[in-house]
């Protein structure tokens, strides 16, 4: 590859192209992930159960072809360009003109954002394509919460293994550091959800939190667990408080954490580990 063009990918202006594709795919596996799950999990209930259920459409993240949830309606690749389809349909389907959803631009807005970020925080360098591996997971991982109080283990654990490999590589932090990060992340959380539990009869959180703080303990460090709990607690409070007095909390229902953590996790990483110690005075 020409070094030019290698250079203009890493670039930060690159990486906001590839944001805005990645983006788009990650609308995908938002949508479709939730649904590949709850599939498999009818049908492992079924099989277990010895029941016969209705036959189900089987979906993957390739297939059906992206289609309209109102109308059916395929979309051609022209119409399922990253943030310029949607500004040329004006936000509404091709067909029955039914509208789009702000959020797919949003994802891809911000996944674009992520990226260029990225490129200008670690420079035009092979690594930060790991980096933006690790932001996309995040941005998924807090979409599908936010939507279905669900962290799956298909992107917790890769992520969560792939920072120990990354820190094994030599590309990211020191073995130990990440191998006593995703420790230390996974039994804090796991500590507050029994005592919480133990003290009040009910789940505070799910096991998906662990997890996902496991993953970003590996991937910054175990100085950063305490950090990114105090930061993902503030700011959760300060959204359900909002959505509570706004009415946009219904009653009996929780704002999930994820989004929250890994909210944190990134403001960390743009950070960085001597910045954020110096603001804990550390």
């Amino acid at each position: 590859m020409d070094p030019r063009v290698a250079e203009f990918l890493l670039s930060p202006w690159g990486l906001l192209l590839l944001g805005l594709c990645i983006g788009s795919f990650l609308n995908v596996v938002v949508h479709r992930l939730p649904l590949m799950l709850e599939r498999g999990w009818r049908l492992e209930s079924a099989e277990m159960l010895g029941v016969k259920v209705d036959t189900l459409e089987a979906v993957t993240l390739t297939r059906p072809p992206s289609r309209c949830p109102s109308c059916g309606h395929g979309i051609s690749w022209h119409q399922n360009i990253p943030v310029l389809s949607f500004v040329w349909l004006r936000g509404k389907c091709a067909a029955c003109k039914k509208r789009i959803a702000a959020r797919y631009p949003l994802v891809e807005i911000a996944t674009g954002g992520l990226f260029m970020a990225l490129g200008w925080r670690f420079g035009a360098i092979p690594v930060v394509l790991l980096w933006c591996a690790f932001a996309a997971t995040l941005v998924a991982l807090a979409a599908i919460d936010w939507d279905t109080t669900l962290l799956p283990d298909n992107l917790t654990l890769p992520l969560l293994w792939a920072g120990l490999v990354a820190s094994a590589l030599g590309w990211t932090l020191p073995l130990s550091d990440a191998l006593w990060g995703a420790v230390a992340g996974y039994l804090s959380l796991w500590s507050v959800y029994w005592l919480f539990k133990l003290t009040t009869g009910k789940e505070g959180m799910g096991f998906g939190d662990f997890k996902l703080l496991a993953a970003l303990g590996a991937w910054l460090g175990v100085k950063m667990i305490l950090p990114i709990v105090l930061a993902a607690s503030m700011l959760g409070a300060v959204v359900g408080l909002v959505m509570k007095l706004s009415g946009s909390l219904r009653e009996g229902r929780y704002v999930p954490f994820g989004p929250f953590l890994a909210g944190a996790g990134l403001v960390v990483l743009f950070a960085g580990q001597a910045r954020v110690l110096n603001w804990l005075g550390w």
